[in-house]
Formats: C-alpha cells, sequence, structure tokens
C-alpha cells in the first residue's frame, strides 16, 4: 500500500494510457478492417494512421481554432470588470433591489473576476509543465495498443477458468460499451460546439468563439452543462440588446429538441445508458482526485464501473417475471 502511494503519480498515467488505448482499440480494428485494392492495413500501420490523423485535427485545432478562443477569452476577462457596472445599473432599476447589496456583490464580483482571469493566464506555463508527462502517457498508450492483448490474456490468466470466461465477456462489453459512449458525445459536443459557434456569431454575441467552446464543451454534463453556458451566453447577449438574448434562448430551445429527438437517438442509441447524475459524480470526483486529468478519465471510468456492477452486483429479481401460476403448454394439454 505504501509503495502504490509513493508511485500514485506513475499508476495515474499508466490507468490513463491503459483506458485511452481501451477506448481507441475499437477505432483501430476498424482501421484494420478497410481494403484498398486488396491491401490491408496491419493494427501497427493502423495505429500509426490514427495517430496521423490526430496530430494533423491538433494542429489544425491550434493553428485555427484556439487563438481566436484564447483571444475572446482575454477579451473577456479584461472587459468583465468595467462591464458589471452596467449590469448592476439594470438589476438596480428591480424591485427590492436596494435590499439586496447589490453594491457590495458588485466590487467583490469585479475583484473575483480580475483575480480569475490573471490566475488563468498566469497558470499556463504550470501547465504546459506536464508536457512530459503527456508524451509519457501518449507513448504508453501506443505500446498497450501494440501489446496490450499479451498483457490482457496475463490478466485474464490469474482468474480460475470458470471465472475467466465471464469476466472476459464482461470486460470485452465493457470497451465496446465506452468507446461508443465517448464517441457518441463527443460528436453530440462537436455538433453543439459548431452550431452555436455559427448561430451566435451570425447574431453578433461578443466572445462567441469562447461561448461556443464552452457550449461544446460543457455539453457532456447533461442538463446542468447546458443550463450554466446557455444562461452565461444570454447574459453576456442580454448586456448588448434584447433582440440578442431572445435569439440565443430561441436557438437554444431548438437545438435542445432537435438533439433529443433526433441526434441522441441515433447517435447514442447503443451505448451504455449513464444517468446524468453519474456522469456529474464521476466528472466531480474526478477532477478532485487528478484535476484535468481525472475530468479526462472520469466518465469512462463510470463507464466501465457502471458495466462491472451490472454484472456482478446487481441482484436481478427474476422471480418477479415469473407469473403465479404456470402457462398452459402443448405438452399439459390433452
Amino acid at each position: 500500500m505504501g509503495l502504490a502511494w509513493m508511485l500514485v503519480k506513475e499508476l495515474r498515467i499508466i490507468y490513463v494510457a491503459a483506458l485511452f488505448a481501451v477506448v481507441l482499440m475499437p477505432v483501430i480494428e476498424s482501421i484494420s478492417k478497410l481494403r484498398i485494392r486488396g491491401w490491408q492495413p496491419s493494427r501497427a500501420i493502423s495505429i500509426v494512421l490514427l495517430i496521423v490523423g490526430i496530430i494533423v485535427a491538433l494542429t489544425v485545432f491550434f493553428i485555427i481554432g484556439l487563438p481566436p478562443v484564447l483571444r475572446d477569452l482575454r477579451e473577456f476577462l479584461t472587459d468583465l470588470p468595467a462591464r458589471i457596472p452596467e449590469v448592476v445599473a439594470k438589476v438596480k432599476h428591480l424591485p427590492m433591489a436596494d435590499k439586496l447589496g447589490v453594491d457590495g456583490i458588485a466590487a467583490r464580483a469585479e475583484s473575483a473576476a480580475t483575480a480569475v482571469g490573471g490566475y488563468i493566464f498566469s497558470s499556463l506555463p504550470h501547465w504546459l509543465s506536464h508536457l512530459f508527462d503527456i508524451l509519457t502517457c501518449a507513448f504508453l498508450c501506443i505500446y498497450f495498443m501494440l501489446e496490450g492483448e499479451t498483457a490482457y490474456n496475463f490478466f485474464l490468466s490469474l482468474f480460475r477458468p470458470k471465472s475467466r470466461k465471464r469476466l472476459d465477456i464482461t470486460l470485452k462489453k465493457a470497451e465496446l460499451k465506452m468507446s461508443k459512449w465517448l464517441l457518441g458525445q463527443g460528436l453530440l459536443m462537436l455538433t453543439l460546439g459548431v452550431a452555436s459557434t455559427v448561430t451566435f456569431g451570425f447574431l453578433g454575441v461578443r466572445y462567441f468563439f469562447l461561448l461556443g467552446v464552452l457550449m461544446g464543451l460543457l455539453n457532456i454534463i447533461p442538463i446542468a452543462g447546458g443550463v450554466v453556458t446557455i444562461t452565461l451566453v444570454a447574459g453576456v447577449a442580454a448586456l448588448d440588446s434584447w433582440p440578442k438574448m431572445f435569439g440565443v434562448l430561441i436557438f437554444y430551445l431548438i437545438y435542445v429538441n432537435f438533439e433529443n429527438a433526433f441526434l441522441t437517438p441515433r447517435i447514442m442509441k447503443s451505448s451504455v445508458d449513464l444517468m446524468g447524475l453519474t456522469v456529474l459524480v464521476a466528472l466531480l470526483i474526478g477532477t478532485a482526485l487528478a484535476g484535468i486529468v481525472g475530468a479526462l478519465v472520469a466518465v469512462p471510468t463510470a463507464a466501465l464501473i457502471t458495466v462491472l456492477l451490472d454484472e456482478y452486483a446487481v441482484n436481478r429479481d427474476s422471480d418477479s417475471t415469473v407469473p403465479d401460476e404456470p402457462l398452459l403448454s402443448s405438452d399439459n394439454v390433452e
């Protein structure tokens, strides 16, 4: 136990690498099944193709997508202290506003906004200091994808043959469910992020790049993530004009109905069914334990635990499905 505590950082990197390898393996298998004029890529080539695709996507994001987001973030944090008096002036026109201590709240909010802005940009070098850990995790993930099957078979060999088969079926089911959930959720997040960015830009909402990215990222939290971000966007739009705010709210209502009626049933129909409370608790625990890394692996871990609990811990009342009286069959009908 003491050794595990001393190696907690290394064990965390190994776990994250193994988890991402498990999630990415269905993608590798899909690539390896491709046939181009009779040529079929091996697992190693499939991994190389996947890595190249990820590098290209990240390069495009860092060159095209990240600069406007950082620009909007800097402008938002710079303008926020100056925009707070405008909000206070509007709030003061509301009934009972003088009894709420609006001026004191505004002063504290202004100082908090300045502190948050300074923290975000001053802590960027600290985040970049973990670059070595990220590279280590990436290399371990590649090795797990190349040689993970051997390690997996060794792990199964530690169990008795009777339990081994059941565990193998359960873990493969969990692997498939985790991959499908992440892929489906990623598509939903990308769809909302792109649609929000385009719509907010068309409406002329300030910081529309930043707000669109936030809409997409926080879509991983069912209901609560959307409520928080749309409240923020509506508040930013209301500072300019009421029509912009109503336009933002109308867009979100239309999108939510479209997502629930069309996108979610088709994208998430074969994934593991995670409740919104499960996702939120997993993100809270993962962030508390390991920060950003914990948040990244929280939901896949919750999906894995859900499948394992469903197989080994859930007690199903089989008697409830058995009728009180036996049904007549062809054997007992004279």
